[in-house]
């Protein structure tokens, strides 16, 4: 095989919420933690032990100002993207690295009604699907989840 593949797929849970940051260009980002953690028994000892791992997401534009509206820590989100590391420089010209998950889709899978955010109402969508490198949700994707919501679930929808 000739070709490379960059592709992460995860489900977690927030560990805080989203933090936007916008630019002057009218852009945005968002940022999140989230954590995905393993379960597995020590043949040795037979105690049982957790694994937790930490992922910075990245989302972009409308996807961000979803995510931000949406979601909230502990919420639980599939999330499929690509690595990419930054390098830059600390406060004290330390050469610092991050590997960042740049989320290119998602769904949200918390139950509506069930979110932790604190400044959600009973509005949020149930397993949304977003393509971040579009920032317009298409069509066919809209026409799919209007199917399944009553017209009142319509008009709250960003999409």
């Amino acid at each position: 095989m000739s070709g490379t593949l960059n592709k992460v797929m995860l489900i977690g849970n927030l560990g805080d919420e989203v933090k936007m940051h916008y630019f002057e260009n009218g852009d945005c980002i968002g940022r999140f933690p989230i954590a995905t953690s393993e379960t597995y028994t020590n043949k040795k000892t037979g105690e049982r032990t957790t694994t937790t791992e930490w992922h910075n997401i990245i989302v972009r534009n409308k996807s961000a100002e979803i995510c931000e509206k949406y979601l909230g820590k502990g919420d639980k989100i599939y999330v499929e993207g690509r690595l990419r590391t930054r390098q830059w420089q600390d406060d004290t010209g330390n050469t610092r690295y991050s590997t960042e998950v740049q989320a290119q889709d998602f769904t949200f899978l918390t139950p509506k009604g069930q979110s932790n955010a604190s400044d959600q109402q009973s509005e949020q969508p149930q397993n949304q699907n977003v393509d971040s490198t579009n920032s317009d949700t298409t069509k066919t994707a809209d026409s799919h989840k209007k199917s399944a919501l009553s017209p009142s679930e319509e008009d709250d929808l960003p999409f």
